[in-house]
């Protein structure tokens, strides 16, 4: 079974095509990270049309790239939310023109499903059950996983998300969209001079909270970053908040649910810092942790045709509907059991 995966929820256009047997065939994305970069920050209305501008090159690129003909395809995956509702609707409307004219079977995936099972693209992928934390954009997330489709949330954001913070900091010290990586390279060259709170780590619970992280690194930056060296240590001390706080929350999930196996996915699960310190705190804990690789932590086709794929193999599809969500509880989701 090839199935073609599209992806399409914010401002990366990417496709692949996934194999039962053969794995991951090819994959090509598309950023238009360049094009927001003047406005701060992502213009839905340009990534829609960017969508529509750059999909269907990408998809025959992608069939041609795989020595692969459209009557190859057995059916035909796409992000159908959360996401932004213009975007979406180019990926969806595309994915479902072409599973009807091709006569193969579509299937809508949930953007933060795909992330959560982007590690089983490894040689090494992790076993169920296992806690997952999806730390991408807007969704800062901590699930109990059991299988595909068998999630049961742990905590969530309640305001801005990691990857928001670490945009809008970046925005703090004046570095250009989008920021995330850009304060990561600042940091480096930062020392442990300030010491930045750990939000909501002094009490019970699995939930997330960025934003007074935020408005600590303001208030720090208005008073006391005077030079060059001064942002770098900001950058480093708000980097290593966000990294331990993310620490000490999946200590707690994996001590309350007795797993030892923890997935780490999504965009800000690239941040080399946070990645260390989850690595040293399962070390400690006797616990597995597991990443994709970069490529595979910011949104790709790959992830989407994985998850489009174990889907179909069970019978799921959608019907003739051009189905998108914007909002999408994980819990929705069916199982793939």
């Amino acid at each position: 079974m090839y199935v073609l995966g599209i992806e399409t929820s914010c401002d990366e256009t990417a496709v692949a095509i996934y194999h039962a047997e053969k794995g991951l065939i090819n994959h090509v994305l598309y950023s238009q990270a360049a094009s927001h970069s003047e406005y701060g920050g992502v213009v839905p209305e340009l990534a829609s049309r960017d969508h529509i501008r750059k999909l269907i090159p990408l998809i025959k690129q992608t069939l041609h790239d795989s020595n692969l003909s459209a009557s190859a395809i057995n059916g035909v995956a796409y992000t159908a939310g959360p996401g932004l509702m213009g975007a979406l609707l180019v990926g969806a409307a595309t994915a479902r023109s072409l599973a009807w004219a091709w006569q193969v079977p579509t299937v809508a995936v949930h953007h933060m499903e795909g992330h959560l099972l982007a590690p089983m693209l490894e040689e090494n992928p992790p076993q169920f059950p296992f806690v997952a934390l999806l730390i991408s954009g807007g969704h800062t997330l901590l699930i109990k996983v059991g299988g595909i489709g068998q999630y049961q949330l742990l905590g969530e954001s309640l305001d801005d998300a990691a990857g928001e913070a670490f945009d809008k900091t970046a925005k703090l010290l004046g570095l250009p969209y989008p920021g995330g990586p850009l304060l990561a390279e600042l940091a480096a060259l930062g020392s442990p001079r300030f010491v930045f709170p750990r939000p909501m780590t002094d009490r019970p619970g699995l939930d997330f909270s960025f934003s007074g992280l935020k408005t600590f690194a303001l208030n720090t930056i208005n008073h006391s970053a005077n030079n060059q060296q001064d942002k770098r240590d900001v950058a480093f001390a708000f980097q290593q908040a966000v990294a331990e706080t993310l620490s000490i929350k999946c200590k707690r999930a994996l001590l309350q649910t007795g797993l030892k196996t923890l997935v780490v996915a999504g965009g800000v699960s690239a941040n080399q810092a946070i990645r260390t310190g989850l690595q040293e705190m399962c070390k400690n804990q006797g616990a597995e942790v597991y990443f994709p690789r970069p490529a595979f932590c910011t949104d790709n086709g790959a992830m989407i045709a994985y998850a489009g794929y174990q889907r179909l193999r069970v019978g799921q599809q959608q019907n003739l509907e051009i189905f998108a969500r914007p909002r999408w509880p994980m819990d929705e989701l069916l199982s793939c059991a």
